[in-house]
This record gives structure tokens, C-alpha cells and sequence, in this order.
């Protein structure tokens, strides 16, 4: 009986040390699920930080992008329109000359000397004008056109019979221009009723 006893508590204490290895383990499996998880947590919130600090990054890259697009159209832009206006400066210059010209050439003569003078002067001038025609350089229109204060500096206002409201009678100055822009206005009269 004593014996039984024994086997009986022998087997009662392997029962409870089964029991609690199980427990133990049991513990053991909650806790390392439990430390599984908060892995898992870290890594998502790291993928998470990770893929929002890739889409600055592309945004960035993106506005930099548009940037230098911007830039280089710019800079193409402006190489344009000096190559274009390149000769602006020496039509500025050479407007008065012209003027000069066309006064010189108006000039009556008698002499057959001042003539031939007078034809070798046209023929310069004419040269000139061809010239900045060339270069892009062509005279506003004047007499019989709508007035247009982009093109005409308007000096004296007239009445005239033949030509309707806000139309040029005159043209006072010739005005020049080099391929688009207006390099100086053409000084007018203008019909007013």
C-alpha cells in the first residue's frame, strides 16, 4: 500500500510537472507571439515611415524636375529673342542718319553737278535700306491707315475731309520697326471729328 502510495505521489508530481512545462510553455509560445507582433508592429511602422519618405523624395525630385525644365526654356527663350533683336541697337543708331538721307534726298536742285551728287546719295541710301530690310527692319504704316498707339505717336489732331475718325493724314516722322517690335513710333497727324 505504501508502495501505491508512492507510485500514486510519484505519479501525481509527474502530472504536475507535465502540467506546468505545459503552462511554462504555453507562457513561453503567448510571449514570443506577443514579441512576434510587436516585430511585426515595428517593421509596418518602418515600412510605413519608409515609403512616405520615398514619396517626398519623388516629389521632390519631381519639382526639381520642372525646374530645370523651366530654366531651359527660359534661357532657350532668351538666346531667342537676342539672336532676333540683335541688330536693335545699330537700327536705333542709324534711324537719324535715314532721316538725314531722306532730307538730303527732298532737296531741289538745279546744277547738274549737285545732281549726279544727289543720284550717287540715293544710291547709298537706297543701299542702306536694303540693307536693314535684311535684317528684318521694316517702316510702320502711315498715311490712310487706323491709328494705333502701339505704332503711331500721335502729335497733332486734325480735321480733314476724306478720312474718317481716328485715321493718319500724316505722317510727320517715319516709324521703324524690327520684325515685331516697334523701334520707333511713327510721329502722326491725326483726323479727328
Amino acid at each position: 500500500m505504501e508502495e501505491n502510495k508512492q507510485q500514486q505521489d510519484l505519479q501525481e508530481k509527474e502530472e504536475s510537472n507535465e502540467e506546468s512545462q505545459e503552462e511554462a510553455a504555453a507562457e513561453k509560445a503567448e510571449e514570443s507571439n506577443d514579441e512576434a507582433i510587436e516585430i511585426e508592429n515595428e517593421e509596418d511602422n518602418r515600412v510605413t515611415e519608409l515609403e512616405k519618405e520615398l514619396e517626398d523624395i519623388k516629389n521632390r525630385m519631381i519639382r526639381v524636375q520642372a525646374d530645370y525644365d523651366n530654366f531651359r526654356r527660359r534661357t532657350r527663350e532668351e538666346k531667342e529673342a537676342a539672336a532676333k533683336y540683335r541688330a536693335q541697337g545699330i537700327v536705333e543708331g542709324l534711324l537719324p542718319v535715314i532721316d538725314n538721307f531722306e532730307r538730303a534726298l527732298n532737296v531741289q536742285t538745279d546744277s547738274e553737278q549737285i545732281d549726279s551728287y544727289h543720284q550717287g546719295m540715293k544710291m547709298v541710301y537706297n543701299q542702306l535700306i536694303e540693307v536693314l530690310k535684311n535684317e528684318g527692319v521694316e517702316e510702320v504704316p502711315g498715311e490712310g491707315e487706323a491709328f494705333d498707339p502701339h505704332q503711331h505717336q500721335a502729335v497733332m489732331q486734325v480735321q480733314e475731309d476724306g478720312y474718317e475718325d481716328n485715321t493718319v493724314v500724316e505722317v510727320l516722322q517715319k516709324g521703324f520697326k524690327l520684325k515685331d517690335r516697334v523701334v520707333r513710333p511713327a510721329m502722326v497727324k491725326v483726323n479727328s471729328k
